[in-house]
């Protein structure tokens, strides 16, 4: 069985614009298409006595906005296998449970909010914290949007948050026929309080080789897999995030892992992923590694 790509949609423009990316996505993978839009009428409903009344108006909302969703998918590309679904509860609950059967999942940067103001809506960011597969909160300008950059960036963090997101990047840069870049960031050791580096003052250029030894590790495997996928390392000095975002604007993706530990109900992303998924030019993938 071919797992779906599962795009939530409320009717706003960034879920439409989620929804276009998600059927670009099931495309490419030959994946079918689930939409999940969610509506807790259904539960205020069951406690409510029947008294012959036409259908509540958020019910009539709610299939408004998946059958316009399904359109909009279908003029995309009438090939795609669309299934759709009205699921009786809130956003982020529907959403992540729909991910543990999902090839993906997919999101737009902002809902129906009022607060425009917000870099990145509350439930792009809860889902992106919590699922158990791959999420792409679609952000950016056109050009990321449309992915006419034909290049991939993956952050690469420390090696037990990153394997997943090694294999899914790969996956990606060879179904887009497209190049990988993958960034591994390093920083100097902070001076000690007695104004003294830490460790034999060690020179800038043992950091950037242990940068680029552990780039080489984390790639062996996934490059001899993928022979056909040209990948570009670098080692680069500096904050992760600040070198993500600024690499963002020339990516049509930017993928990075999270650790999922067992037992952990709290968002489970670290600030590089907050910082990229408020901040980037161009779609982006959190790539779940579990305990």
């Amino acid at each position: 069985m071919t797992l779906p790509v599962v795009v939530g949609v409320d009717g706003s423009d960034p879920a439409l614009l989620a929804v276009d990316w998600a059927v670009d996505e099931a495309v490419r993978h030959g994946c079918p298409l689930r939409l999940v839009h969610s509506s807790l009428w259904e539960r205020y409903e069951e406690g409510l006595p029947s008294l012959g009344r036409e259908r509540p108006r958020e019910h009539v909302l709610a299939e408004h906005i998946v059958a316009s969703a399904a359109e909009r998918a279908e003029r995309r590309n009438p090939d795609v296998k669309i299934s759709t679904d009205i699921v009786p509860q809130d956003a982020v609950d529907a959403l992540v449970r729909a991910g543990d059967d999902a090839f993906a999942l997919v999101t737009g940067s902002r809902g129906r909010s009022r607060l425009k103001g917000l870099l990145l809506g509350s439930v792009g960011l809860a889902v992106a914290g919590r699922a158990h597969c791959p999420v792409v909160v679609v952000r950016g300008d056109r050009a990321g949007l449309a992915g006419t950059h034909e290049r991939i960036l993956l952050g690469l963090g420390e090696a037990d948050t990153c394997a997943e997101a090694v294999r899914f990047a790969f996956r990606e840069a060879e179904a887009r026929g497209c190049t990988l870049d993958v960034v591994r960031a390093w920083r100097r050791p902070a001076l000690d309080r007695s104004g003294e580096g830490t460790p034999a003052e060690e020179p800038a250029d043992a950091h950037e080789e242990r940068a680029s030894a552990l780039l080489d590790a984390l790639l062996k495997a996934a490059t001899a897999e993928h022979p056909h996928v040209r990948v570009r390392p670098a080692a680069l000095e500096g904050p992760a995030g600040r070198a993500l975002t600024d690499r963002s604007a020339a990516a049509d993706l930017v993928i990075l892992g999270a650790r999922r530990r067992a037992g952990h109900l709290g968002l489970q992303l670290g600030r590089v992923s907050h910082t990229v998924l408020h901040h980037a030019a161009c779609p982006v993938a959190v790539v779940p590694q579990r305990a």
